[in-house]
């Protein structure tokens, strides 16, 4: 089975349902809260991929997991990060609103990132970034789904409630599936590098965590805005990482995308541990 035919859906349902809980209010909290929304947008798409170089460099990664490593940190969290700050006593409305900022602007910074870290790996991996394929399968398989849910919730609202009700109960189940299936046809790979994967991926979580919880404390945000910026930057898309490497248009190698089922893992691992440590806080701020 080819695994590209079970992802493609499993990104294009999350991302319109992505786009069925965004309202154009949410794009508007950069004029309402510029510092938030700048904490939150630096640490995605500035900071978070240059932790992930620097982890990888310093473990010495080799070339293929290296670019997987740096297709997660392109990958920004989705509406799954939304559920995980509301856990975590978080501000809900900067959460949604940073997932609808960083998964447009991604859609344009990914390519470029990816690009540079190809070109600069190139000699290891004999690969190269069709860069304008990149760019169409991001507009196809992610911004059409986002505003057609969005264009659903402007103009139809009920119906984009009812239908993000059900699509989010399936948006997990679809997520283990997709990983199953993964597993399943790449378990030797995993299995092997797991270990070394395995420390990687978790230190490149706890380092994104602390870098947004730095940048909130820079910037003196609250509490419950720190929580919020703190998931953000931890809680990246495996699936979309997963398309990007398996898509015929652009890497076509499975092996590049097991750094992003090792990281689905940890990183629900880690961040249910923050959630638990948050709701077990006698007060949270």
């Amino acid at each position: 089975m080819n695994t590209i035919f079970i992802v493609l859906p499993i990104l294009t349902l999350l991302m319109f349902d992505l786009g069925l809980a965004l309202r154009p209010s949410d794009f508007r909290m950069l004029a309402r809260r510029p510092l938030a929304v700048v904490a939150g947008l630096t640490g995605q798409i500035v900071l978070l991929p240059l932790i992930a170089w620097a982890v990888g460099t310093l473990f010495g990664v080799e070339p293929l997991f290296f670019l997987g490593i740096m297709l997660i940190a392109c990958s920004p969290g989705g509406s799954s990060s939304n559920v995980f700050s509301m856990l975590a006593g978080g501000d809900v409305a900067l959460s949604v609103s940073l997932t609808a900022f960083s998964s447009v602007i991604t859609l344009f910074t990914g390519p470029l990132i990816m690009d540079y870290a190809t070109e600069l790996l190139a000699t290891g991996t004999a690969m190269h970034l069709p860069v304008a394929n990149l760019l169409v399968q991001n507009l196809l398989l992610m911004a059409l789904p986002i505003a057609v849910g969005l264009a659903i919730a402007v103009w139809r609202e009920p119906i984009a409630v009812r239908l993000h009700n059900v699509l989010r109960r399936l948006a997990f189940p679809c997520l283990i599936l997709l990983a199953t299936v993964f597993f399943i046809q790449n378990r030797e790979v995993i299995v092997a590098e797991f270990p070394q994967l395995g420390l990687v991926i978790s230190v490149l979580i706890l380092l994104s965590m602390g870098g947004g919880a730095a940048l909130s404390l820079a910037m003196r945000l609250t509490g419950r805005e720190r929580r919020t910026i703190v998931i953000e930057v931890g809680m990246q898309n495996a699936a979309q990482a997963i398309t990007v490497a398996c898509s015929p248009f652009v890497f076509n190698n499975e092996t590049m995308a097991v750094p992003a089922i090792v990281y689905a893992l940890m990183m629900n691992v880690i961040l249910l541990v923050y959630v638990v440590v948050c709701k077990k806080a006698t007060k949270l701020p």
